[in-house]
């Protein structure tokens, strides 16, 4: 069989494919006739020569596997087999195409031939990272049609297509975020937070290295009350990289689940900070609005001192409190001296602004909800973690570094002394 010797033209170099059609491209000249009396629009031209241009290219990989077509003759063990419409995708649409048909010789099942061309094309679509990407801009299924040309005869995409090729994307980014490696990565803060979708929980880690940027660490569903829903996401964290034996600061909620999945993953002594707004918003749930805001600006201002005396302070308004709102003075206590660790660790001002609660994650799950307010009905938990995954990963790459990274090395300073003084007593003990 004859093969045929091409020019290759690198796909940057637009100015020879420009300068070939020119010479070679006598089929245009109607086209710039259409234009030229404004009977054809630029993209139907593009469509058009576009259609071409793919066609020929299907024909011509279709010869290096069948030979030139011959009218009347058959010969050879594959032969072509007339035409048929198909679908390429595109990076945001489909096309739709005549490609050639090749079978073996002979009759039965399974004698279809494959295009190497058409079956590239399938397999290198970018059509399911653009509609992902499309999507986590806030465009729903439903309306996805309408941002697209109006070509009914050539193009092919509906909604359920459209969702086919979300599920399919978001799948493979959820699998890439589970699959993230985080060996040699210096992670020194960890925020924990949960989302919830109507009755389904998705409890995410964010992590932040010492030079103040963030990534997504992994998902999980379930609630962050879940002690096993808990101690499973932080133990595939250490299975892929983060390592147990560092010692890190934890920002959380303040579940007792989530401390309990902290010291049983990463050890009793590893530093937990309680995020501060949620329990000023706990502490509020169980006083009348008259005295919200005395005991709010009370407990912001005993946030900002030294550790003994700012939990000193809270324990006297606890005793105020156990005179009327004794619930209130209960959640207040509750945790007390984990709101302080961040003052115990000598941070200054402008680092435990950003320590003291977790809006660095929770700021990101804004954003989650933003993407996904267009969904009406959360089918299950798969589909909830794929749509965080997505959403999450899509914010990411606008993170910004942390409020005070400049002063990280203060705290990795405090983490490494405390493991220093914790490692000079065990000696002790030992002695």
């Amino acid at each position: 069989m004859h093969k045929t010797d091409y020019q290759i033209i690198d796909k940057a170099d637009s100015k020879k494919l420009t300068e070939f059609l020119c010479k070679e491209g006598q089929l245009l000249l109607p086209l710039v006739e259409l234009i030229t009396h404004t009977e054809i629009a630029l993209d139907e031209l593009i469509d058009i020569t576009g259609r071409a241009a793919i066609e020929a290219v299907l024909t011509l990989s279709a010869q290096e596997v069948a030979g030139a077509k011959h009218p009347g003759k058959k010969a050879g063990d594959i032969r072509w087999h007339g035409r048929q419409s198909t679908k390429v995708p595109l990076s945001s649409r489909k096309l739709r195409v005549d490609k050639p048909r090749l079978r073996r010789k002979g009759c039965g099942v399974g004698q279809e031939v494959e295009i190497p061309a058409y079956e590239a094309i399938l397999e290198n679509s970018p059509l399911g990272g653009r509609i992902l990407e499309i999507l986590m801009m806030g465009v729903s299924t439903r309306n996805y049609q309408q941002i697209l040309p109006q070509m009914a005869e050539t193009v092919g995409v509906s909604k359920s297509n459209v969702s086919r090729e979300f599920i399919e994307a978001s799948e493979q980014t959820l699998k890439a975020l589970c699959e993230r490696r985080f060996d040699g990565q210096d992670i020194v803060i960890v925020y924990i937070d949960g989302i919830q979708y109507g009755q389904i929980h998705v409890v995410a880690a964010l992590g932040v290295d010492t030079q103040g940027y963030k990534q997504v660490l992994g998902l999980r569903e379930g609630a962050s009350e879940n002690a096993q829903v808990v101690k499973d996401l932080l133990a595939d964290l250490v299975e892929r990289g983060l390592s147990s034996e560092r010692r890190r600061l934890f920002v959380i909620d303040g579940s007792k689940a989530l401390r309990a999945g902290i010291h049983e993953v990463f050890g009793s002594a590893t530093p937990i900070q309680r995020c501060r707004n949620h329990k000023v918003r706990n502490v509020l749930g169980y006083l009348p609005d008259e005295r919200k805001a005395d005991v709010e600006t009370a407990m912001k201002a005993a946030f900002k001192l030294k550790a003994e005396d700012g939990m000193a302070k809270l324990e006297k308004l606890a005793e105020w409190l156990d005179r009327e709102y004794p619930s209130a003075a209960g959640s207040l206590r509750e945790g007390l001296a984990e709101m302080f660790t961040i003052n115990r660790l000598g941070l200054p001002k402008t680092l435990r602004r950003c320590l003291g609660s977790t809006n660095v994650i929770e700021s990101g799950y804004s954003g989650v909800r933003e993407k996904t307010g267009r969904v009406k009905r959360w089918r299950d938990g798969q589909m909830a973690l794929r749509w965080t995954a997505s959403a999450l990963l899509s914010i990411e790459k606008c993170m910004r570094r942390i409020m005070g990274y400049q002063q990280l090395w203060m705290l990795d300073a405090a983490l490494k002394d405390q493991d220093e003084k914790e490692s000079v007593g065990v000696k002790e003990k030992v002695a």
